[in-house]
């Protein structure tokens, strides 16, 4: 069936004693083994952020899926993403507000105290204020979910993530740039742009994303061990 995988059947892999590609080429051999997962996880995502409300378990659910690409772990699309949705809903919503408001807010400052500061300079603080906190958590976020699929709670993911996007942010800007920018100009090239956000449009933005962030991940990770 298209969401189930048959690992009792051969196929191609990665030799485990080869050493670990690394820039472009990793990402290409990860594309080459898991072009149709990403279709299908693609699609899993569609349908399950259809409601709205369920949008944050799904978005979770994706990254978690995401990661285990990352990490070169084996993938059954269906049940590692209806298990990530099923268990960790309430994690999955405390992180989606936790980063959606404060850049909402934020944004809104940026656009409101930007146009007070063009007549009075002292506008210009809080302007600053808000720049930075925009900022930060938009940073942040691309660290937030990958550190929370490791095994940690909301509130043990905070002060990583903040430290990380604040002490090492040229990963977390080339994730932005990439991951968020495909799927920026996918949403604004609307509705030329159906047939790539239907099939990869979700699911490949955040595998690029996540790609970015692994290292800093990874070290992070050996760090807490």
């Amino acid at each position: 069936m298209f969401f189930w995988k048959d690992y009792a059947k051969p196929g191609p892999g990665i030799d485990p004693d080869a050493p670990e590609k690394t820039g472009l080429r990793r990402f290409a051999e990860i594309l080459q083994l898991e072009c149709v997962t990403l279709v299908k996880l693609n699609l899993l995502f569609l349908i399950s952020s259809l409601p709205v409300v369920t949008l944050p378990a799904a978005l979770y659910a994706m990254q978690s899926v995401i990661r285990r690409m990352i990490e070169d772990q084996p993938v059954d699309c269906f049940y590692h993403y209806r298990t990530a949705f099923a268990r960790h809903w309430k994690k999955a919503y405390a992180a989606f507000f936790l980063t959606a408001l404060p850049l909402l807010l934020s944004g809104c400052g940026v656009l409101t105290y930007l146009r007070f500061a063009v007549s009075n300079p002292l506008f210009f603080l809080p302007f600053a204020l808000c720049s930075t906190v925009f900022l930060l958590t938009l940073l942040a976020s691309t660290y937030f979910y990958p550190i929370l699929s490791t095994g940690k709670t909301v509130r043990e993911a905070l002060r990583p993530v903040l430290v990380l996007a604040a002490g090492r942010p040229l990963r977390a800007v080339l994730a932005v740039f990439f991951g968020y920018g495909l799927l920026l100009a996918a949403v604004l090239a609307f509705p030329l742009s159906v047939p790539f956000l239907l099939l990869i449009g979700f699911s490949v933005p955040c595998l690029l994303a996540n790609f970015f962030t692994r290292t800093v991940i990874r070290q992070y990770a050996s760090i807490m061990e």
